[in-house]
């Protein structure tokens, strides 16, 4: 942690030479030109407090009293304007002083200076609200994580070295700009044209904020200096920070993990088995209920699986292949499908999948997340061994390691009594070692992986791709529509993904009783039949039912590649990448 906010905080220093803070430097500088070491202090401690507050806090204070975030840019854009009028009209700043000195009289405080910390303080906590940094991994980590609600106290320090670092260059600037113009013999008979020249910059900034122009500056500046930008990232990227981060967004040692390390093979005694509880439906089971106490004496493997996960359905041949193979000799597989999506609560839809995957053995619903909260499970899929006193013997989480899994499960059964005289299952461990793009939820909860985290927000709103869509990122262009679960796009809405991967699949549910047609192009061309998934003809997808969507397969060694797809009707309802 040490590590990561050590870099945070360079992160942070280096941050004044970034194209993206420029076009605040004359609001910066004309602020504290016009006032003295106090103010300075006010503007910098204002941004710094301001940027960590609405950063961190914003998604929060959104699901609770639900407004449209953007409006706060607005109200930035009125208090900078209104700044910079009354640098620009002397009168009018005489006439405001005298209305505050009067209101103070009244309520008895003190009369502030215009260049108190107070009046420094506003207007840096307004330039926090519309300040959006060049993110580099550990900017966009923090971003992320709060745009999800994921916040804990180690982000909330990655937050306060950022701007601590971010602070001390801009306070040294401020200053440095106010004894420029306070001590300067040659400025110092044009103190007051310079400060309506400085008024006049801060309301031409005001007005490219309230027309987004800003944003297109800032990239402008970004392809101007492209340099700054990998600087960021060569920085950041080192094993060290990138391991710390991976810790900082949860994707470092579980609940289930600590309770049931791997053993590779090695069978152990993690103690009796939670039993099944909450379960709203019993498949393949004639409608009887299933129990683990009923199940006693027999070795049963409790497969958490939901049907429109990649890595569940890739390991669907090998565990189907196993029942098969030993429900002879005292062998169960219980499916437990806990749902990651809201259609993946519908019965039929979960039936359909049975079918699909010529699954036999019982499956359960945990659609309240009951038995997955009994086994403190965090993964789809994940793998419970059980034997035959009702103890878990072996677990395993994700894909591979299939014939370790079937090693233990033929020796539990031989710890059971029986004779197993046939050999093991031949199939191929396919699962992939290669890097790959990490699944990629695509609603407003659980999105991580947005190429311009600052555009998705909740409810519907129109968007354009960005300059750069940098890889293991996503992109909108339209209308747009951004549940908690899922997008809805408009009709010729579009969506890219920069992926590394052979396989893309894609969770997608059609409007009740229509079909969408989707198109698909790879690199910026139709895909061709080559490259095409097993759900695209002749480049298009048509979306007629909830389910996962293959989208690419690609033979030959993992690359990187652009996929675009553009709805051709509206309403069609898109809720994560997967990949292999």
């Amino acid at each position: 942690m040490t590590i990561l906010l050590a870099f945070a905080f360079v992160s942070g220093l280096i941050t004044i030479f970034a194209p993206c803070i420029w076009p605040l430097l004359p609001i910066i500088l004309s602020s504290g030109a016009t006032g003295g070491h106090r103010k300075a202090f006010g503007i910098t401690l204002g941004l710094m407090i301001s940027f960590a507050v609405f950063t961190l806090t914003l998604s929060y204070i959104v699901s609770i009293i639900p407004f449209d975030p953007s409006s706060l840019r607005y109200v930035a854009v009125v208090i900078i304007g209104f700044l910079g009028l009354t640098l620009l009209v002397p009168k009018l700043s005489q006439l405001l002083e005298g209305y505050v000195s009067r209101f103070s009289g009244k309520v008895g405080l003190k009369q502030q200076q215009n260049d108190s910390f107070s009046s420094g303080l506003l207007t840096g906590a307004t330039l926090g609200i519309i300040w959006t940094p060049c993110a580099g991994p550990i900017l966009a980590t923090i971003a992320t994580l709060a745009a999800t609600q994921a916040v804990n106290f180690q982000l909330v320090l990655v937050t306060l070295a950022y701007v601590t670092g971010v602070g001390i260059p801009l306070f040294i600037f401020t200053i440095l700009g106010q004894r420029l113009f306070t001590r300067t013999r040659a400025l110092n008979k044009y103190t007051g044209r310079i400060q309506q020249i400085f008024g006049l910059i801060m309301i031409l900034t005001a007005l490219t904020i309230a027309t987004n122009y800003d944003k297109v500056l800032q990239v402008k500046l970004l392809d101007a200096f492209p340099s700054y930008a990998q600087f960021i990232n060569d920085l950041e990227s080192n094993d060290k920070v990138q391991t710390e981060l991976n810790k900082l967004k949860g994707n470092n040692t579980t609940d289930a993990e600590m309770r049931f390390p791997s053993s590779k093979g090695e069978l152990e005694n993690f103690g009796p088995a939670p039993e099944l509880t909450g379960i709203s439906g019993y498949l393949n089971t004639d409608g009887k209920p299933v129990t683990l106490a009923e199940l006693k004496g027999k070795v049963v493997l409790i497969d958490f699986w939901t049907y429109t996960c990649i890595n569940c359905i890739r390991t669907l041949p090998y565990v189907t292949s196993w029942y098969e193979k030993y429900k002879d000799d005292g062998f169960v597989v219980v499916g437990v499908h806990t749902p990651e999506f809201v259609f993946e609560r519908k019965q039929e839809n979960v039936e359909a999948a049975i079918k699909q995957y010529n699954i036999t053995y019982p499956v359960v619903q945990d659609n309240d997340y009951e038995t997955w909260n009994a086994y403190e499970n965090r993964y789809w899929p994940a793998h419970y061994l059980i034997d035959a006193k009702g103890n878990i013997r072996y677990v395993h989480f994700g894909e591979g390691s299939y014939d370790v899994t079937e090693n233990a499960i033929r020796t539990l059964l031989e710890e059971a009594g029986n004779d197993l005289t046939g050999s093991k299952t031949d199939m191929p461990d396919e699962a992939r070692n290669t890097a790959r793009t990490p699944e990629t939820y695509l609603g407003y909860a659980r999105a991580r992986y947005m190429a311009d985290p600052s555009q998705f927000k909740s409810g519907t709103n129109n968007y354009t791709y960005p300059a750069e869509i940098p890889i293991n990122t996503f992109a909108y262009e339209g209308q747009w529509t951004v549940d908690d679960e899922f997008s809805k796009a408009g009709e010729g809405a579009h969506l890219k993904m920069h992926f590394q991967a052979n396989n893309v699949f894609l969770v997608m549910h059609p409007p009740e009783g229509k079909s969408v047609d989707v198109r698909i192009t790879l690199d910026g061309k139709p895909i061709s039949a080559a490259d095409a998934g097993a759900d695209v003809k002749d480049g298009i997808i048509t979306i007629t039912q909830p389910d996962l969507y293959e989208i690419v397969r690609i033979e030959g060694e993992t690359s990187n590649h652009i996929l675009e797809i553009k709805f051709l009707d509206d309403g069609a309802e898109v809720y994560a990448f997967t990949f292999g």
